[in-house]
C-alpha cells in the first residue's frame, strides 16, 4: 500500500490560493500527502491513510526555499570574523579574511551536514548550495532528504588583498576554463542522481572574477541544459568600483550587455545597483532592467548587515517588479532568522514600517524562490504540489499567545517552533532534529576542525598574522 500521511483537523494551514497567486490561512481542515505529492489541503480527507497525526495546536505551512547558501568552510567561521573588516574596502571582511580558514578535505562532510541540518531545522526543504564540486557533496545532499540544487563554482581570478587596503586579481584563465568543464560534468551528474531530488546549477562564481566570454559561455551551457544560472553580482562596493573601472557599467548593465540576464538567472545579493546611496551613479535603471528580464535577486541580509551593508530596500525591489527570494549565504544557516532580518533591514532602509510586511517576507521565502527555480510545484500547499511541508507547534512557549501564527513564528519563535519537516512526503526533521543525518556527530566534530583551521590561519594570510591578530576575541583573555 502507498504510504499516505494525514494531519487531521489542523489548527492553521498556510494554503495556496491559485486564483490570486498568494498564500491564505485555512482553519480546521486536513492535510494529506504521500511520495507522489499533496492529496488534500484544507478539506476533509476521506481516503485510506497509513499514518494519522493530530493537527491540534499545529500550523502546517509550505517548506521554505533557500536559493543561496555556501557549505564548504563557512560553518567553521562561526564566532570568528563578525567584528572585523577591511576599512579601505568599505568594511567588507570577505576579501581579506575568508581565505585564511581552510578545513581541508576532512571538513567537508561535517560542514555540509551542519549546514543542511541547520537549514532543515529552520524549515528549509529546498536548498541551493554554492560550493566546490566533490563526490561527498552528492552523497550527503541525497542522504539528508532535502531537495538540493548543487552549484559548483568556477572562476578565472583569485582575490588578493595587499596590506589591508588594495584588492587585486590573480588571473589563471586556463584553470578557470578547466573548472568550468568539471562543473558542467558535476551538474549533469547531479541532475541524473537516482534520488530525483537533486539538480545542478551553473555558477560562475563572481561577475568580476570571470572573463566576459566565460560568463556568456556559462549562460549558454546552462540554457542548453534547461538549468538555472547563478552568479554573485553587485554584492560589494569593491566589485562595483572594479567593474566601473573596467567597463564603465554596473554589474546589472554589464551582465545585460553580455546577454546573461534572464528569468533563469539568480544574482547573488545585487545590493549595489545604480540606485544605491553608496554608489557614484545617479541613475535608477537597474531595477527596471532586472524586472524586465525576469531575473531573480537572492537576498541574504544577515551576513551583509554584520558588515554594515544593506539592500535598499527589499520593499523597493518588490515594488519595482523584481523577483526577490531569500538565501542565508553563510552562518547562521537559519531561514526563519534570515527572514526576520530581511524584514527589519527593509524597514530600516525604507525608514518605514510599511516598506514590507510579514506576508511579503513569507512570499519571498516560498513562491519567489520557486519562481527563481522555474517551479510551480514547491513553495506552496496545493493539491498536486510536492509534499514539502513544515509542521509548527503552536504550543511552543515562544509562539504563545497566538493571534497571527506567521508573525509569532517570524518575529519571535523561529526554529524553536519547528516540530516536523517533510520533503517528498518523507520525514526529514522530527522533534526539531534531522532524521537522516548524524547532525549531533557533525556538530561535535566541527569544534576540533575549527581549532585546527585556526591554528593554521597564519599560513594562509599574506602578512602571516595569527588568528588572534586577525580576529581578537570580544573580551581580553587574562590569567590561565
Amino acid at each position: 500500500m502507498t504510504e499516505i500521511t494525514v494531519i487531521r483537523d489542523v489548527d492553521t494551514i498556510v494554503a495556496y490560493d491559485a486564483a490570486n497567486d498568494r498564500h491564505v490561512y485555512r482553519h480546521g481542515g486536513d492535510v494529506a500527502f504521500g511520495a507522489t505529492g499533496l492529496l488534500c489541503v484544507g478539506d476533509r480527507f476521506e481516503g485510506q491513510a497509513t499514518t494519522e497525526i493530530s493537527g491540534k495546536a499545529r500550523m502546517v505551512m509550505p517548506g521554505l526555499i533557500n536559493i543561496h547558501c555556501h557549505s564548504h568552510d563557512e560553518p567553521l567561521a562561526k564566532g570568528i570574523f563578525e567584528d572585523v573588516g577591511t576599512a579601505a574596502l568599505w568594511g567588507q571582511a570577505m576579501y581579506e579574511f575568508s581565505n585564511v580558514l581552510d578545513g581541508g578535505e576532512d571538513a567537508r562532510a561535517a560542514c555540509l551536514t551542519v549546514m543542511l541540518g541547520d537549514l532543515m531545522r529552520s524549515g528549509a526543504t529546498t536548498i541551493l548550495d554554492i560550493a566546490g564540486a566533490h563526490d561527498i557533496w552528492l552523497d550527503i545532499a541525497a542522504k539528508s532528504g532535502a531537495r538540493a540544487y548543487l552549484a559548483p563554482g568556477f572562476r578565472q581570478a583569485d582575490w588578493v588583498v595587499h596590506d589591508s587596503h588594495r584588492l587585486d586579481f590573480e588571473w589563471n584563465d586556463a584553470a578557470g576554463r578547466d573548472a568550468f568543464v568539471r562543473a558542467l560534468e558535476f551538474v549533469d551528474r547531479a541532475r541524473a542522481h537516482p534520488s530525483g531530488r537533486l539538480d545542478g546549477v551553473v555558477s560562475p562564481s563572481q561577475v568580476e572574477t570571470c572573463r566576459p566570454d566565460l560568463l556568456a559561455d556559462a549562460a549558454e551551457a546552462a540554457r542548453k541544459r534547461g538549468m538555472t544560472i547563478t552568479v554573485h553580482a553587485a554584492q560589494t562596493m569593491a566589485e562595483h568600483e572594479e567593474l566601473l573601472r573596467r567597463t564603465g557599467l554596473t554589474a546589472v548593465q554589464y551582465l545585460d550587455r553580455l546577454g546573461v540576464l534572464g528569468s533563469d538567472v539568480i544574482l547573488g545579493h545585487c545590493i549595489f545597483a545604480d540606485h544605491h546611496s553608496w554608489t557614484r551613479q545617479r541613475t535608477r535603471d537597474d531595477l527596471a532592467t532586472l524586472a524586465k528580464r525576469g531575473t531573480t535577486v537572492a537576498h541574504c541580509p544577515v551576513t551583509f548587515a554584520r558588515s554594515g551593508m544593506a539592500l535598499e530596500t527589499l520593499g523597493a525591489y518588490r515594488r519595482a517588479g523584481v523577483n526577490v527570494a531569500i538565501g542565508t549565504d553563510s552562518y547562521p544557516f537559519n531561514m526563519l532568522e534570515e527572514m526576520r532580518q530581511a524584514l527589519i533591514c527593509s524597514r530600516l532602509g525604507g525608514k518605514s514600517v510599511f516598506d514590507i510586511n510579514t506576508a511579503d517576507i513569507f512570499d519571498a521565502a516560498t513562491l519567489a524562490g520557486a519562481k527563481a527555480l522555474g517551479r510551480s510545484d514547491i513553495g506552496r500547499l496545493s493539491v498536486g504540489a510536492k509534499a514539502d511541508l513544515v509542521v509548527i507547534d503552536l504550543d511552543t512557549p515562544a509562539m504563545r499567545p497566538v493571534y497571527d501564527p506567521l508573525r509569532s513564528l517570524l518575529h519571535c519563535a523561529a526554529e524553536r517552533a519547528v516540530e516536523r519537516v517533510y520533503v517528498d512526503g518523507q520525514l526529514t526533521v522530527d522533534g526539531g532534529k534531522p532524521t537522516q543525518l548524524d547532525y549531533d556527530g557533525a556538530v561535535r566534530e566541527i569544534q576540533a576542525l575549527q581549532d585546527w583551521a585556526c591554528s593554521r590561519a597564519g599560513s594562509y594570510d599574506p602578512r602571516g598574522r595569527s588568528i588572534g591578530e586577525l580576529a581578537p576575541k570580544s573580551l581580553p583573555v587574562v590569567g590561565n
